[in-house]
């Protein structure tokens, strides 16, 4: 019977893939984008933002504290990597939003399951104008230099859709991406920083956090979560598997308190805690928590192994991304 051995969450910002130099340099996007989420998801102008926010963000701007919390970010993603090597998986589930890169209006499913027998990635779509800040952020979800095939469990992801449909979720099912732009960030990150060259077989399961109409509510993703882990435990061969959440905390606007809350309850995967949080706050970046939700449903029975939070603020209004880092591990 197979076995789920470890549970994973990481963010997957841009900023991950900066030195400490580039961080700040993230804010530019911030202020010439005018209208923000706040901390309620209340839409906001940055100008209001920054006239509301707590003076002691600036202290978190400083060449210092900027400096350590980019440190805290690589030991964070090598911690997470490492555990995952440990674990010696036969198969990672990677749980993760699609940002329009392979789904748009024309079909944009809430739940996705991809069974080919590869995933692809390619090269950065960026074009040369793009400033190096940004190329150099945004390499860590792509391919240096032509297009990789990486392997995919199809038997066990094709498994997966059929026992979710007995379970009753409307499972959307593909075996071929629509685009050629390749698998998307938030499993091109995982590949790339957690995997490395590993080539271990994924499944990956894809979330619209992102576009209303049809996001996921919070208890759905729990239940979800749930019966992926259900699927597993009903596959018949001895594997190890690993489930990884893609993506979050809270970010442009970062709200510690909301971050700090979701960690604990992804620590005690806590069902009732994840699926009461507002919806509201669950939008924009705040929407990858999702990923975060169904991999604490994956997870029951796992402990927890080791966490760390860092919030990289980028501007005084209070925007950046809110970095998480999470193992839940099999005790036994």
């Amino acid at each position: 019977m197979a076995e789920i051995v470890l549970g994973i969450a990481s963010s997957h910002g841009p900023m991950l893939g900066s030195p400490a130099t580039d961080f700040l340099k993230h804010a530019d996007r911030d202020i010439h984008n005018k209208t923000h989420l706040d901390r309620d998801g209340v839409s906001i102008l940055y100008e209001d933002m920054l006239k509301l926010a707590d003076p002691a963000i600036a202290e978190e701007l400083t060449p210092g504290a900027v400096e350590a919390k980019a440190a805290g970010c690589q030991a964070g993603i090598a911690r997470l990597a490492e555990a995952l090597s440990e674990a010696k998986p036969d198969v990672v589930v990677i749980v993760g939003d699609d940002q329009k890169e392979q789904f748009f209006e024309d079909n944009l499913p809430a739940m996705l399951i991809y069974s080919g027998a590869t995933i692809e990635n390619n090269v950065s779509p960026l074009p040369k104008t793009a400033p190096e800040y940004w190329k150099r952020a945004r390499s860590q979800f792509h391919e240096d230099d032509g297009v990789r095939a990486y392997p995919v469990a199809g038997e066990l992801a094709r498994h997966f859709t059929v026992s979710l449909v007995e379970a009753g979720f409307d499972i959307s099912h593909s075996e071929k991406l629509p685009r050629a732009r390749g698998e998307g960030h938030a499993f091109g990150f995982e590949h790339k920083r957690l995997m490395g060259d590993r080539q271990i077989p994924i499944v990956p399961v894809v979330l619209n956090t992102y576009y209303p109409p049809n996001q996921p509510t919070p208890r759905r993703c729990f239940a979800f979560g749930r019966a992926l882990a259900d699927a597993v435990r009903t596959w018949p061969d001895d594997i190890r598997v690993v489930f990884v959440a893609s993506g979050g905390m809270s970010h442009f606007t970062i709200n510690q308190e909301l971050d700090r809350s979701v960690m604990e309850a992804f620590l005690a995967c806590d069902g009732d805690k994840l699926g009461a949080i507002p919806r509201v706050q669950l939008n924009s970046g705040n929407s990858e928590i999702r990923n975060w939700i169904v991999v604490a449903g994956a997870s029951i029975g796992l402990s927890p192994q080791w966490h760390d939070y860092i919030p990289c603020y980028r501007t005084p209004a209070g925007t950046g991304c809110g970095m998480g880092f999470a193992i839940l591990e099999n005790g036994q």
